[in-house]
């Protein structure tokens, strides 16, 4: 009975481990082991891609680097004063006399190509200092606001605007509108509030 006691307890011990480490058959330093090779194998990679031709000129050069990141910072506002035309029509808070299909029409094809410039120049940016955005963390909470922001347009294009013919001219849109539009300015000023904080804390050498 104490061998069939013991029996049970170890099996309770190795269920305990597998549901904490969420892998099966594998213990807790292995997961370390696992994610610290993951970590190592990704900060290699930023040490190649700071360490091509392209990202050594931007890096070296600092005239280049200023002006990228002078047109990454315009593009941002551009993308931000444009969208926020459109989110501020969803509010209700400007532009009520326009339908937003026509408004959002007009507007959104210089987002896109504004977020398209920014998108290119703050990649020419990562790279020239890829190790040190890296090790940032307001870089990967700018990141994440912007996957949030991204979560929140599909949901509205997919959802919300489907009923957009019955509050196209209606100056005040229904709630889902106005809150795709209160959580899409919210996210690009938080946006670029990040990015700033962290150009000025991943300063060139």
């Amino acid at each position: 009975m104490k061998s069939s006691a013991d029996a049970w307890i170890c099996a309770a011990d190795s269920v305990k481990l597998e549901f904490s480490t969420g892998h099966k058959g594998k213990t807790l330093k292995d997961v370390t082991q696992a994610r610290e090779v993951n970590v190592r194998s990704l900060t290699e990679l930023m040490e190649w891609l700071q360490a091509t031709s392209l990202a050594v000129f931007i890096h070296n050069t600092k005239w280049v680097f200023t002006t990228i990141e002078v047109v990454h910072v315009v593009a941002i506002l551009l993308v931000i004063g444009t969208i926020a035309i459109v989110d501020l029509r969803l509010l209700g808070i400007a532009s009520t006399k326009r339908p937003f299909s026509e408004l959002s029409r007009e507007i959104l094809p210089s987002t896109w190509a504004a977020f398209v410039l920014a998108a290119v120049a703050g990649s020419l940016l990562f790279i020239s200092q890829a190790t040190a955005y890296f090790a940032s963390t307001t870089f990967w909470i700018k990141m994440a606001i912007m996957i949030l922001a991204g979560i929140n347009m599909l949901i509205f294009e997919f959802i919300t605007v489907r009923g957009a013919q019955t509050w196209n001219a209606s100056p005040t849109p229904p709630l889902p509108a106005r809150l795709a539009g209160g959580i899409s300015i919210s996210c690009w000023v938080l946006v670029f509030i990040f990015g700033r904080w962290t150009g000025f804390s991943v300063l060139p050498e």
